[in-house]
């Protein structure tokens, strides 16, 4: 029961400081801080488990290996966005999007759906723009277009690499990444179908599409592979060849600003542009909570305390990483928390039940999407003009059917 107030507490400071806008990173370290005091895991202990884990455990899920590499991969999506914006290729990339979708709906729902492939901090605002005009067009409420933005955006979470929170799964239960993708897809596949069902196909009002220039179709096509090859490139990397994303993205970054012929004062401005010392402490902090369960021995104790209760393995793989994103509304920091404690349910190596993993996963997508504290969420009700209960309304269905498939996944291979 100590490990549980403990870690409750912890929580109630992280979910504060978001609520008096302190920024991400910033809240998470103070909140690991006050975990570890609370433990009172010393600087020695974490060493110990550091150096237990860099003895028994393979790199990829080793906490240094991890926090480089996540730091790195939040950085440099941050650079590809702004090497995009400095070439001019993210602002053809709206009229392109436009012009190739003739359906309505289509349209609404692909805009997001592609421009999410590029995740970066509130960037559900890459998107906005373009499906609020659409949207107001066409006739169709503003909270109906804030929940299909919101929605369509973020159904890659499970599977796209350029996301953290794939790579970070991945490294701590070593799964390889075409078994996280391919158990994943199911969450994303389940996403498509249930906004679709109850965002795209419910009734619209009989207007005739915008006006947008399908005649110029080849180039439309050449703009959005302009903007998409580096992030095909990274996902295929990752896929095919198992290569950390965040050299991916790098690879990605290097080949787009020589392929632009961008000099060699403006790639110092592009990468001094991207830094954003905010997403460092988010790692940091996230990874560190990580460790001082680890070294406190709050992850044995709670799963001790919960077997005791006879919580059923399913309900507590599910619910407690719902819980945790719905205090939190961050994907990141869900995953380091809650994760630990369902490793000895899950399992690492070959001996995961990745089928539990996505179930799992189903849990946090549920809580994110759902949780008024979650920032894309706020951003949406403020552009679109409307209130984040009416946008919830919209979500209860796709939620459903996102928890239907981790439910399904668990079922088939958990």
């Amino acid at each position: 029961m100590h490990a549980l107030g403990v870690i409750a507490v912890s929580l109630a400071l992280l979910v504060g400081l978001l609520r008096l806008r302190v920024k991400l990173g910033r809240s998470m370290l103070a909140s690991a801080l006050l975990l570890a005091l609370l433990l009172g895991v010393t600087p020695t202990e974490l060493g110990t488990t550091l150096a237990s884990e860099w003895r028994d455990k393979p790199l990829p899920q080793r906490t240094p290996y991890m926090f480089v590499m996540l730091s790195a991969l939040l950085t440099m999506v941050n650079v590809l966005g702004v090497a995009m914006r400095e070439t001019g290729v993210s602002a053809r990339l709206g009229a392109a999007l436009h012009g190739l979708f003739r359906s309505r709906r289509v349209a609404l729902a692909v805009i997001p759906m592609l421009m999410g492939m590029l995740p970066t901090p509130g960037g559900i605002m890459l998107s906005a723009p373009m499906v609020r005009d659409l949207g107001d067009y066409v006739g169709v409420s503003r909270d109906r277009q804030a929940a299909i933005n919101f929605h369509f955006r973020h159904l890659w979470e499970p599977v796209w690499p350029l996301f953290p929170a794939v790579p970070l799964v991945q490294g701590m239960l070593g799964l390889s990444a075409a078994t996280l993708i391919v158990h994943n897809l199911a969450l994303s596949v389940a996403g498509l179908v249930g906004g679709t069902v109850f965002m795209l196909l419910a009734r619209m009002p009989a207007k005739a599409a915008a006006a947008v220039n399908h005649a110029r179709f080849h180039h439309n096509v050449r703009d959005v592979v302009h903007a998409f090859w580096p992030i095909a490139l990274v996902a295929g990397l990752y896929a095919g060849l198992d290569v950390a994303p965040a050299v991916g993205v790098l690879l990605a970054v290097i080949i787009f600003l020589a392929g632009h012929r961008v000099s060699g004062r403006r790639w110092a401005r592009v990468f001094a542009d991207g830094l954003e010392f905010d997403y460092v402490l988010l790692i940091f902090g996230a990874l560190l909570f990580k460790l001082a369960l680890e070294a406190g021995g709050a992850v044995g104790d709670v799963v001790q305390f919960l077997n005791a209760m006879h919580v059923p393995s399913y309900v507590l793989v599910f619910a407690l990483p719902m819980l945790v994103a719905y205090l939190t509304g961050v994907t990141t920091g869900t995953i380091a928390i809650s994760f630990p404690f369902l490793i000895p349910y899950i399992g690492t190596g070959t001996e995961a039940r990745a089928g539990l993993q996505t179930l799992a996963f189903a849990g946090v997508l549920c809580g994110l999407l759902i949780t008024p504290v979650h920032l894309c969420l706020a951003l949406s009700a403020g552009y679109f003009q409307t209130t984040l209960a009416r946008i919830l309304l919209w979500m209860i269905g796709p939620v459903l059917c996102v928890a239907g498939a981790g439910a399904l996944m668990a079922a088939l291979s958990g």
